[in-house]
């Protein structure tokens, strides 16, 4: 190779390396975080959460200076596929292990027999500090290796534009913020989420719920996140391999979505959300599937049982030897439903409460039970039960144009243009 060619694939390599930056920053500034309109009950809410606000500037640009020096090194490149698996397994197995080990230092300190924590801690202190630095060594490469391999089976599946997946899956395994969502009390209805520092308490987690309550008339729910569609996108770290190729492969399609209408769109009302997210559900489902057959078939868990349910009235419910949350959640929310509709709000708080104790008896420790509790979770609407949703039609809808299409990408190519529930039944009609 002469002194003008390698000139040219040097500036070939460059400029293309400049346009993943541009298409990072880019993306980040299109996704990097919860957008919070000002002004009434928002301003109200953020006099008692902006000390604790999680700052998604500071986490973007951290994660956007890890992923552009992962993309410089590529050393995932120099690993065979099988190799490439096998990293990643060892890299969840030793979160097993630093999790494990950290549990252990939680129980001596607990322990009101063990007169000296420090001493007898020690051993398990420096093999978590050992197995700590380890993780952290491979934790850039490990999510490497699992962006290409999304990447691989978006293409597959079709979803790629010129060839290319668009947006290209980048993720950061983080503490992930919690969110608080706040509904008004006489419905269910999701007017505000503002992302909160991942290391709040449950008191203060209380107390912020019962400040909301009693001065500003609101439902007010601190839930645990598990992703975050951000961009590069935020993961909780996992060890359960067929749950985070799951969430990766779901906080991808959102990004997807993001570039389009229906994500554009996300913000507009509860219904795209719910279109929003039981996609996301869906998609994310089906491509955390196909990495594990393609990458990780010893660890590809039974298909589900696709069952069709018909929901009956309340009478018709399980027995309690065979409670089934979905079913049960179903029902609790039909009858607040019908109880808020009547204005009846504090018999349907009541109400919520006394189900949350029939959840806790039966093996669910659900800390709050409340409008803001369904609204957050209605909007997760892929199981044919209901579960929070209740009797909402917007989940059920996007289940059932899914099963219209053969291929994935068909699918999600179709419904990224919806901006409406009309839209969507328009979808389901032809």
């Amino acid at each position: 190779m002469g002194p003008w060619s390698k000139f040219q694939s040097v500036l070939l390599q460059r400029r293309r390396y400049i346009r993943i930056f541009i298409l990072v920053v880019l993306m980040a500034a299109v996704l990097g975080g919860s957008a919070i309109p000002a002004g009434g009950l928002t301003f109200l809410v953020r006099t008692f959460t902006r000390p604790i606000e999680f700052d998604f500037s500071t986490w973007t640009l951290d994660a956007i200076g890890a992923k552009l020096t992962s993309w410089g090194l590529c050393l995932e490149r120099f690993l065979t596929p099988q190799a490439q698996s096998a990293l990643v397994l060892d890299h969840l197995a030793r979160v097993q292990r630093v999790n494990r080990l950290n549990a252990e230092m939680d129980a001596i300190y607990t322990n009101p027999n063990i007169t000296n924590p420090d001493q007898v801690s020690q051993s398990v202190h420096e093999e978590f500090n050992t197995e700590l630095e380890r993780l952290n060594s491979t934790a850039s490469l490990a999510e490497a290796v699992l962006q290409t391999q999304l990447m691989t089976v978006i293409q597959e599946s079709g979803l790629q534009f010129l060839g290319q997946v668009s947006p290209p899956s980048l993720y950061r395994v983080s503490d992930v913020p919690q969110s608080l969502v706040i509904s008004p009390r006489t419905e269910i209805r999701q007017i505000l989420d503002v992302s909160l520092t991942p290391s709040i308490s449950v008191d203060q987690k209380e107390h912020l719920e019962s400040i909301i309550f009693k001065k500003l008339d609101h439902s007010a729910l601190v839930v645990p996140v598990g992703g975050i569609g951000s961009y590069p996108t935020m993961v909780m770290q996992s060890s359960d391999l067929v749950w985070l190729t799951e969430v990766i492969a779901h906080e991808w399609v959102h990004n997807f979505l993001t570039l389009r209408p229906l994500g554009i769109n996300y913000f507009t009302s509860d219904v795209l959300r719910t279109i929003n997210e039981t996609t996301a559900t869906l998609a994310g489902q089906e491509l955390g599937r196909m990495i594990l057959e393609k990458y990780y078939p010893d660890h590809l868990p039974p298909p589900p049982v696709q069952t069709q349910v018909q929901p009956g009235p309340p009478e018709t419910v399980s027995q309690p030897d065979e409670f089934n949350f979905q079913t049960e959640m179903r029902l609790t929310r039909v009858e607040t439903d019908r109880l808020l509709a009547e204005g009846d709000v504090e018999g349907a708080e009541a109400y919520m409460e006394a189900r949350r104790q029939v959840f806790w008896e039966n093996g669910y420790p659900i800390r709050k039970l409340n409008q803001a509790y369904f609204a957050f979770y209605g909007a997760y609407s892929a199981d044919p039960e209901g579960g929070a949703a209740g009797e909402d039609p917007v989940g059920p809808a996007v289940q059932a144009l899914r099963a219209q299409y053969d291929q994935l990408a068909d699918f999600l190519n179709a419904i990224s243009w919806v901006t409406s529930f009309n839209d969507l039944l328009k979808l389901l009609e032809r």
